[in-house]
């Protein structure tokens, strides 16, 4: 249900469910974790792509099938650890893109925004259609309200229509939207230049972003000071300063 595959520095975590709209169901998360640690363990790899197959569905969110009887969301959820996914793409040391080459809904938007970056193409709506089937994106809410405006979160929330991705961007939790025979261009253009920067300082950079952000201002500023001690003290960021002033290309060590 989910194809790993690599590409120079880039491993590419693909949803292989296309005729359920690459809906999440346990082994789908399951399949996404594994993929991802895989990617992780491998020194080779220093971008993650998560895409959905097709040109129908980024993820359409949870599998509704057989969920009707009752009690069987409640035991799709609790066997689906999709919080873990989203911590565990969260602490990667791998910059992670979502490659949404179409919609993008409920579970699926959530899955969008664990990403840390998003190029779309256009024509793709995301949204959080939970409440038209009595359901609340609770899960998600956590990404949603770190990412979205908090007024359009709700509306979204609350409503549950979609959003077109042009629109999306503008609010800014979409990066870039592209017409769709150029989505594979721009994301492996933007995979590119994230696999020339330092590994090392990637991860650092990463992992202070999303500590910082639940901070207080001056623990905030008292962290991330440390971080930059340890980033100056880095092999990696004497080099850079280094081939900046000699005018030449770095070549990072990842130490």
């Amino acid at each position: 249900m989910v194809v790993y595959e690599t590409a120079g520095s880039t491993a590419r975590i693909t949803i292989n469910r296309p005729d359920r709209r690459n809906a999440i169901n346990p082994e789908v998360v399951r399949g996404l974790a594994s993929s991802l640690e895989r990617a992780e363990q491998d020194e080779t790899v220093s971008v993650a792509v998560i895409t959905g197959a097709g040109d129908k569905a980024f993820c359409a969110g949870g599998d509704l099938e057989g969920m009707s009887t009752e009690g069987r969301v409640r035991q799709h959820l609790e066997r689906a650890d999709v919080g873990g996914l989203f911590e565990a793409m969260r602490a990667s040391r791998l910059p992670i893109i979502a490659r949404v080459n179409g919609h993008a809904l409920a579970g699926g938007f959530g899955l969008m925004l664990a990403c840390d970056l998003v190029v779309a193409a256009e024509g793709a709506d995301v949204g959080t259609p939970e409440i038209d089937i009595g359901l609340w994106p609770f899960m998600i809410t956590a990404l949603i309200q770190r990412d979205v405006p908090r007024k359009v979160a709700l509306e979204m929330m609350l409503t549950g229509k979609r959003m077109p991705v042009a629109e999306a961007h503008r609010w800014g939790f979409v990066n870039r939207v592209v017409e769709a025979t150029d989505l594979d261009g721009e994301v492996d253009a933007l995979a590119k230049d994230l696999s020339s920067k330092s590994p090392l300082i990637v991860q650092l950079g990463k992992k202070s972003f999303y500590e910082a952000e639940d901070m207080a201002v001056g623990q905030a500023l008292d962290y991330l000071s440390g971080m930059l001690t340890v980033c100056l003290e880095s092999e990696d960021t004497i080099e850079g300063v280094t081939a900046f002033l000699q005018k030449r290309s770095p070549q990072w060590r990842s130490r």
